[in-house]
């Protein structure tokens, strides 16, 4: 396979200034890797904790979160994400954080809670800053983990993905969600089902990650630079300075078959990320380079899925791909299930779905999840798989915010082994067992299909009328008034909820402002160009 047809060139990815650009020789990717899809925190959690309870003095645990809460528990038992990694810092693990700083949790985030996290880390020798380098209303929103063992570096490992360390997150496969959970809105029910997903890997990759890490750490701009917070700062005693982390080991040795990208998004700012002075758009550049490659199957699950200019790389390999089948899986509501948020966002999401409906007509497929009690279950997952090729997993949303203004970490995966299972030619490529199984992984799922029960699905067609076949029968269920055994599966096929033009003259300066600004430099601004 020529990699360059999928993965971005160091040229593409437009950041020269970035260490990723300089590690492997100007390589843009990493050969040698292997990883495994984690679905939901339950099991994430569960595999974190393995990890950080093996380390050992000496050793090395960076992380990067948007929101921590000190007393989400880690499993079933009463420890506590503050706990584990506080515990790690007391026997001598070196031990360093970033949080987003977040906004006044007067207006609903997480200031209170990431602050408690990080000095709980503090007091047992970890250091975690609260970092408010961004753009106004922007946040941090990576969400990876490196735990490096010198002297043992086949232990080293990388998560990258959307699941948080705090409330909501501990879910499972039956969506009934963490017995710890925020409130959403009634729609969501007391304790919100919550769909989501991390990557964990192995080999060569595990450097770029912590190279990523680092970039972050020796930036020498202040954390946070107005004065409301940085006077916020000083009474609360935050940790104003980096400390210098010890020299970065080399990278782990091949031991798999992936070839791996990191993708990125950093804003245009000043004071400037010296590692990215003009922005990073890896994130935004990756999609619209490997999706029109797509000939077979685009599936993507998704929190967001709105603003036209992201959605039109989908269309396009739409337009261009007669044959091509388009699923999307994403939240039906918004987060906070108020008339603002629907006012704000829902018009945008309308307007990104119609155009691929323009595109693709009847092969667009579009589902919300709910769980067996007939929940809505929240899609915080940010998954895409092209052609059962290239797959990336990570924390940014199909959206504008993602794509272009808040700091986003993406992994895109490219397997060397093939997939026997027919049809083993996707178009140009042949299929690749990774991405192969992502896809089926999170169909069985959503079908309520037992480990291996997917000869059906593993073709894109018959999933893709599978999927739509299991939300007819779920939709007529509850239309007929739940009676009788409900059918099978968790999808409902979603229907576009249109506001009205008050509703959306009032909502568009929220959406503009705070919902899914635009990040790019203003020539490029109201293009699909990024």
């Amino acid at each position: 396979m020529a990699l360059e047809k999928w993965f971005l060139t160091t040229e593409e990815r437009g950041n020269p200034f970035t260490r990723l650009t300089h590690r492997h020789g100007g390589a843009a990717w990493t050969s040698g890797n292997s990883a495994r899809l984690h679905v939901h925190g339950a099991d994430y959690f569960a595999r974190l904790r393995e990890v950080v309870d093996g380390l050992k003095a000496g050793d090395l645990l960076l992380f990067t979160d948007w929101r921590g809460d000190p007393d989400e528990r880690i499993g079933d038992d009463d420890l506590t994400v503050a706990q584990l990694l506080a515990g790690a810092a007391s026997r001598g693990v070196v031990v360093k954080g970033l949080f987003w700083r977040s906004h006044l949790d007067q207006f609903s985030y997480s200031e209170e809670q990431n602050r408690w996290m990080a000095g709980d880390i503090r007091a047992a020798g970890g250091e975690v800053l609260l970092d408010l380098r961004v753009l106004p209303l922007g946040s941090h929103h990576q969400k990876f983990v490196v735990a490096r063992h010198p002297g043992r570096p086949e232990l080293d490992v990388a998560f990258v993905g959307g699941i948080d360390l705090c409330h909501t997150r501990r879910d499972d496969r039956d969506h009934r969600g963490d017995p710890q959970p925020v409130d959403m809105g009634d729609v969501w029910g007391p304790t919100p089902g919550w769909h989501d997903a991390m990557i964990e890997v192995h080999g060569p990759v595990v450097g770029d990650v912590e190279a990523t890490f680092r970039e972050r750490w020796d930036d020498p701009t202040p954390l946070t630079l107005d004065p409301i917070s940085r006077l916020d700062s000083w009474v609360h005693r935050d940790d104003p300075h980096a400390d210098t982390l010890p020299p970065q080991a080399p990278d782990p040795e091949p031991c798999g078959d992936l070839h791996v990208q990191l993708l990125r998004t950093y804003p245009a700012k000043l004071p400037r990320f010296p590692f990215a002075p003009r922005g990073e758009r890896s994130v935004a550049r990756g999609y619209n380079k490997a999706v029109p490659r797509a000939s077979r199957i685009v599936y993507v699950e998704d929190q967001y899925f709105w603003s036209g200019e992201v959605a039109s790389c989908f269309a396009k390999a739409l337009r261009e791909n007669p044959d091509l089948r388009l699923v999307v899986v994403l939240s039906t509501y918004t987060t906070a299930d108020t008339r603002v948020a629907e006012a704000s966002a829902m018009p945008s999401r309308n307007d990104a779905l119609r155009e691929v409906y323009r595109a693709g007509g009847d092969r667009v497929g579009v589902y919300g999840l709910e769980n067996h009690a007939g929940t809505p279950v929240y899609v915080h997952a940010k998954v895409c798989v092209v052609d059962d090729v290239w797959t990336a997993v990570g924390s940014d949303n199909v959206n504008r915010r993602s794509w272009t203004y808040d700091t986003e970490l993406t992994c895109a995966v490219i397997d060397e082994t093939r997939d026997e299972r027919e049809p083993r030619r996707m178009g140009e490529e042949e299929a690749r067992r990774f991405a192969r199984e992502a896809r089926l992984t999170l169909a069985r799922e959503h079908l309520d299909r037992a480990d291996g029960d997917d000869a059906d699905l593993v073709d894109p067609v018959s999933m893709f009328e599978a999927f739509r076949k299991a939300a007819r029968d779920l939709d007529r269920w509850h239309e007929g008034g739940c009676v009788g055994p409900r059918s099978p599966g968790r999808l409902r096929t979603y229907t576009m909820r249109e506001v009205t033009g008050v509703q959306r003259a009032l909502g568009k300066v929220a959406y503009r402002l705070a919902s899914d600004p635009d990040g790019r430099p203003r020539s490029m601004r109201g293009t699909s160009d990024f």
